[in-house]
């Protein structure tokens, strides 16, 4: 091992509790081990993850959120005594690998519970919100400190808590800790004065405008969690660890008003001058440990940062408040292995806390030890799997139930709690396949269909892998992009998959396989205006065609967006016209990652033109049509057309020929590896 990275492998202790080393797996929705949104039981597909952690060298584990009560159903957790019987042989099992387990219990949401816009309608209508209300509780789920908007669907008003309830809650996380303390589990974590979730919300003064005991002065919105560390110090014993989830800083400005890195701004939720007081508070509280980053879902980019976001963004913040307490801090928010050892060093936080890299690859760990990071598939913080919650103008939660319901997926690694339903199994007999394109999807499927026995020869008509991905991967933020295609290019070569270069195949006749897999990709579309050849594709900009100061973007989704924020770290002026009434309005497309754009172009006066048409477009500027008929012209040195691609599969499918990825269906990174992985191993 690398000397550098010794102090992520040392012990240390939460309370009485000593932790082998220094890399605590941070909790994420849908890997709770009660279940996610289905009545508690234990579940096997997440025990069988952590288990697979636990082997390769994690020091504390800490599943994801478990409901006090039922997402769907109302019981209570700690009357699910069958899971728990299940988890005490578990535990057991777990401990001999030498890793610890903490189980996170939540409170709940409050006005960040994602509403589905599929149940929007059901919301609006009163007597189907009580015919459903035996099964799912919407009410009940974004109960909040006050009446408060919705984050996800702010014409749904969230009810304030009874004292009652709030009682309720603190008695049930002391009787759910004690079944976990006599199941084994080594200690719990509450969530969470944390990213703006229930018990945060009764922190923070925006969320709380309650006027009783919970409300008001610091030492009333701090209660709530107060009231529970000690609930469960006193059935549990004092000595039973318990560690608190918690933000920094919020970094909020308002309701669905984030602050981005370097931006001054007024703080409405919990600032550094409280937070500096708060940690001390919840420390004489019991708290045994913090478990930090920061933001609240209103400023959701510092909990769940996209690559925009800066590595480590949230080490200043944790490093500073760990002055002021005595327990354990660790620190989580694209944490490099490098840093968070240097920061473990000079004693600026105690652990570091990592998350979607272990969905992407369960073993970085042991290969960080063995000095192959180079084997390490990089989580590209896409959210394309772990968190597909898009949310956009007039829309709620935008993501299938299915997604929702299985979340704590990856994109780019479809086994990752998937109960079985992508394993690897050697195939029947043999096959010679040939592969048509060399990009993700070309190269995924070629993989897959490697280490299940098939001789494959993978075509590609230029001179390098990666396909459409390498330009892609151009933007200066897309670091973790490029250090994914080096990882898929040394698997192939690892692999010895025989790839053809600079060969480009017309007739699949000529080949001589017996499958065939078209992984040709797709088409950009055309701007059917007057002067639209004098437009750029984005694929073209992305591949080094230069522009000019003045850049209009037509399109608005992921790709334009992300094309005009590079154009304004690099100093040019954008302006975006997008046909739609919102920017990124599109199933699937964390509101982390979109919600950070959005707030980047208000706060730089980036020009955006929503609802817009393009009329013409001459040597010096862009006509366009706003929603009201309005016509504006627009500056343009450049013109970068980003409004989609089209499927280009070079032959339709058939019995022995099958397509994948943007040739199939344009679509995004989880799109096409997961369906490279269904025709890989369905051959």
């Amino acid at each position: 091992m690398n000397k550098k990275y010794e102090p992520l492998f040392t012990p240390w202790k939460i309370g009485n509790c000593e932790i082998k080393n220094r890399i605590v797996l941070c909790p994420m929705g849908g890997t709770s081990i009660f279940g996610w949104m289905e009545p508690h039981h234990f579940d096997k597909d997440a025990a069988d993850f952590f288990m697979d952690l636990a082997k390769h060298d994690v020091g504390l584990i800490i599943p994801g959120i478990a409901p006090l009560r039922n997402m769907i159903g109302n019981r209570w957790l700690y009357k699910a005594n069958g899971a728990f019987r299940k988890l005490k042989p578990y535990m057991e099992e777990l401990h001999k690998t030498g890793a610890k387990l903490f189980i996170q219990l939540t409170a709940g949401f409050g006005r960040s519970f994602s509403i589905p816009n599929s149940l929007v309608p059901v919301i609006k209508c009163k007597l189907l919100k009580g015919m459903l209300k035996p099964i799912i509780d919407v009410d009940r789920l974004c109960a909040s400190p006050s009446k408060l908007p919705s984050r996800w669907y702010d014409k749904y008003t969230c009810r304030e808590l009874t004292v009652k309830e709030i009682q309720q809650m603190i008695d049930a996380f002391a009787k759910t800790a004690k079944k976990c303390k006599d199941a084994g589990v080594d200690g719990v974590e509450i969530h969470a004065v944390h990213e703006g979730y229930l018990l945060d919300q009764f922190t923070t003064t925006y969320t709380n405008h309650r006027t009783d005991e919970y409300g008001g002065s610091f030492e009333n919105r701090y209660r709530f969690a107060v009231e529970v560390v000690k609930a469960i110090k006193a059935m549990c014993g004092s000595d039973y660890p318990v560690s608190l989830r918690y933000s920094v800083v919020s970094k909020t400005k308002g309701f669905d008003s984030g602050a981005l890195p370097g931006e001054k701004f007024k703080e409405v939720g919990r600032d550094m001058t409280e937070s500096e007081k708060a940690v001390k508070y919840l420390q004489d509280a019991g708290y045994d440990m913090l478990n930090c980053d920061n933001g609240t879902y209103d400023a959701w980019y510092w909990a769940h940062p996209p690559e925009y976001m800066p590595t480590n963004c949230n080490l200043e913040d944790v490093a500073h408040i760990r002055q002021f307490t005595n327990i354990p801090v660790v620190c989580a928010g694209r944490m490099e292995a490098e840093v968070a050892a240097k920061a473990i060093k000079d004693k600026q936080i105690d652990a570091m806390g990592v998350a979607r890299q272990f969905l992407t690859d369960s073993h970085w760990v042991t290969k960080l030890k063995e000095d192959r990071l180079e084997d390490i598939m990089p989580c590209i913080c896409c959210h394309n799997g772990c968190f597909p919650l898009a949310h956009y103008k007039d829309v709620a939660c935008d993501t299938a139930m299915e997604n929702s319901a299985h979340m704590a997926r990856c994109a780019l690694n479809p086994t990752t709690m998937d109960n079985g339903k992508y394993d690897i199994k050697p195939a029947k007999k043999s096959k010679k396949v040939a592969v048509i394109g060399g990009g993700v999807g070309g190269m995924e499927v070629a993989r897959i269909a490697t280490i299940r026995g098939h001789n494959v020869t993978l075509y590609e008509k230029t001179d390098k892998l990666g396909g459409v991905f390498i330009p892609a991967s151009a933007l200066s933020f897309k670091e973790k992009d490029r250090k994914l295609i080096e990882w898929y290019r040394r698997q192939i070569k690892n692999l010895k998959i025989n790839v053809k270069f600079n060969t480009e195949i017309t007739d699949v006749n000529t080949l001589d396989a017996d499958e065939i897999i078209i992984a040709t990709g797709a088409t950009a579309r055309k701007l059917k205006v007057e002067g639209s050849e004098r437009c750029i594709d984005a694929v073209d900009f992305l591949n080094g065609t230069e522009v000019g100061e003045n850049v209009v973007i037509i399109g608005g989704g992921l790709t334009g967006c992300e094309i005009a924020y590079e154009l304004f770290l690099k100093g040019k002026k954008p302006v975006i016209v997008e046909a739609k009434n919102d920017l990124m309005a599109v199933s699937g497309l964390c509101l982390a990652n979109s919600s950070y754009l959005r707030d980047y172009f208000k706060y730089k006066k980036v020009q955006v033109f929503l609802e817009s048409s393009v009329q013409e477009i001459n040597k010096n500027s862009v006509i366009i049509v706003d929603k009201n008929g309005e016509q504006h012209k627009i500056k343009a040195d450049s013109v970068i057309t980003a409004i989609g691609y089209n499927p280009a599969p070079l032959v339709k499918p058939a019995k022995n020929i099958h397509i994948v990825g943007d040739a199939l269906k344009v679509g995004n990174l989880r799109t096409v590896v997961w369906r490279a992985w269904e025709i890989a191993e369905k051959i």
